[in-house]
């Protein structure tokens, strides 16, 4: 771009480029000015908001920032399934669902707790779920109730009382009794699933 010169009322000539004058130039050094203090601005917003929200989340849960820990006891096991398993493994099922999925704590008792879950096992089924030409069992589906509760340990009324099901079908021509296990175990899986979605409703 072609320079010029200007002659002042001294007589002395100034060299300058024309694109370097003017309102536009303006503009952009005013932008420029303003962009450091917006950033500045910004990063002070971010914590505010996050350190101000009522919920916390972790792996796409929404908790409410007071409800830090829960109380998961042992079910009792009224099924009569003759499986010596099931307490153990609704137990396991519960508390990867509930802690390790999630920012709560395993309380060791419901004082310690914000809530608490707790129920029994209350049926167990393990019958012929398809039928194949020869009048055999195809397949078998395992089927497991549990009665439970869900109560903030600061108050004596339950959130929610009531029953879940989950069942699975395993072949028991293959190998019976380890897919029979591995049928109940994916059931609990499922209860667990059920009881936690309820939960977060309520968060």
């Amino acid at each position: 771009m072609a320079s010029f010169k200007q002659t002042d009322t001294g007589g002395k000539e100034r060299c300058g480029n024309p694109a370097s004058s003017g309102p536009k130039s303006d503009r952009s050094e005013n932008a420029a000015r303003l962009m450091p203090k917006a950033f500045i601005l910004l990063a002070i917003l971010i914590p505010v908001f996050l350190t101000g929200c009522l919920r916390y989340s972790f792996t796409g849960v929404s908790i409410p920032s007071d409800v830090t820990s829960i109380y998961i006891p042992f079910f009792a096991d009224r099924s009569n399934s003759g499986l010596s398993y099931l307490s153990d493994e609704l137990n396991e099922a519960l508390v990867n669902r509930f802690v390790n999925q999630s920012r709560l704590r395993l309380a060791s008792s419901a004082e310690t707790a914000d809530v608490v879950l707790d129920g029994t096992i209350t049926g167990y089924s393990n019958r012929p779920f398809s039928i194949a030409g020869d009048q055999q069992a195809d397949l078998n589906r395992v089927e497991i109730s549990v009665r439970a509760s869900y109560k903030y340990a600061s108050e004596e009324r339950p959130v929610w009382d009531k029953s879940f099901n989950g069942n699975f079908e395993y072949d028991p021509n293959v190998d019976p009794i380890e897919g029979e296990r591995e049928a109940a175990l994916q059931a609990l899986s499922r209860i667990a699933n059920n009881m936690f979605n309820d939960a977060l409703g309520q968060w």
